[in-house]
């Protein structure tokens, strides 16, 4: 029930600004969003690098393409980028400039590694932002329909790929750095996962920056990379993987395990068995073997805190507005498209943050 000015007094009064700063922090919560893209795109992160993971605003200023008078403002975005954590702040000597520096945070927003500016840019970009806008009216609709993204964008992300030239590089880009990112803790992490294995088909697996990063770890693995033709045409010739036309609906080549990465989200729950049982085949037609799945499991993580839920139920939305029939899932979600497509047991490995390892076996 709506309280009248009346009727809140006291404690009342202090829960009505309670809610009020509750409505207002969700509101301009997209304002943090902005202020890290803000600093993607004037590359301060790199800026404060090149000055030895320190420096004063004067000296961020000299590394940055910035007008004079946009200074003081300057400051106000540093404000709020310390207070979010993505830079730290201290006072100078003698008190005067104060001193940025870099936190765990940032360093990945530097460096030719583990850098994740690409796929960050690619998310805070108009083109998935635009999704968001209009969310409301496509509740309004039947499914299956347009996503919100193909209602903002006018085609679906998949198509705009194959006619913008400018946004297909921006997402190949951005599943790039995730694929440099993760593999590299992947191998580190759960190297038992590819033991006992002789073949791998990285499915969907673009240019095959993760099947190198397997084969390179693991040399006693062959691997290979699935992936439509017009994906494949451009693959690179000089690499450690065999590349392979075809699609992931249709069969799967033969291997010992088949590796799924962040691809089953795309998808709804009937396109996943379908992915599954053909990745069974695979398997079987090599007697026996598995399946390893790098995906989300929705309240599980290495860290299963607040944080890490949040962040999965948001990629949940996100995945929902960008592919409408996709999702991340919960362990329940996951156990029925696994046992729907034929298969007896699976083993959860939450060790890479919000994503984990899904092993499958028939």
């Amino acid at each position: 029930m709506a309280l009248s000015k009346e009727q809140s007094t006291g404690s009342d009064e202090q829960a009505v600004l309670d809610a009020q700063l509750q409505l207002w922090h969700h509101t301009v919560g997209y304002v943090k969003s902005m202020a890290l893209k803000a600093a993607l795109d004037l590359n301060i992160p790199n800026a404060i690098h090149l000055h030895g993971g320190s420096a004063t605003l004067p000296q961020i200023v000299t590394k940055v393409t910035l007008h004079p008078s946009k200074i003081p403002c300057l400051r106000r975005l540093m404000r709020v980028l310390t207070f979010t954590g993505v830079f730290s702040v201290h006072d100078g000597d003698g008190g005067d400039e104060p001193v940025y520096g870099l936190t765990p945070a940032s360093r990945l927003l530097i460096g030719s590694g583990m850098n994740l500016t690409p796929l960050l840019t690619l998310m805070l970009g108009a083109v998935f932002v635009s999704s968001f806008l209009d969310i409301g009216e496509w509740f309004r609709h039947e499914m299956p329909g347009p996503s919100p993204f193909e209602m903002a964008n006018g085609r679906d992300i998949w198509d705009l790929c194959n006619h913008d030239a400018g946004f297909g590089k921006l997402f190949d880009d951005g599943m790039v750095a995730d694929s440099d990112f993760i593999m590299d803790v992947v191998v580190k992490e759960c190297s038992d996962v590819f033991q006992g294995i002789s073949s791998l088909v990285d499915v969907a697996g673009g240019h095959g920056g993760a099947a190198q990063t397997i084969a390179k770890a693991f040399p006693h693995v062959e691997c290979s990379v699935l992936d439509l033709s017009h994906v494949i045409a451009s693959a690179p010739t000089n690499t450690n993987v065999k590349y392979i036309a075809g699609d992931m609906f249709e069969s799967i080549p033969s291997a010992n395990a088949v590796f799924l990465k962040w691809i089953m989200h795309d998808w709804g729950d009937a396109e996943c068995v379908k992915i599954l049982k053909n990745c069974k085949k695979t398997i079987a037609s090599q007697g026996g073997g598995k399946v390893i799945i790098l995906d989300m499991v929705v309240g599980t993580g290495s860290s299963s805190d607040e944080k890490h839920v949040e962040t999965q139920i948001l990629f949940d939305l996100l995945v929902m507005c960008i592919y409408t029939k996709g999702a991340e899932r919960d362990e329940l979600e996951w156990k029925k498209i696994i046992f729907e497509a034929g298969f007896s047991h699976y083993k959860i490995i939450p060790v890479l943050g919000t994503r984990s390892i899904i092993e499958v076996y028939p």
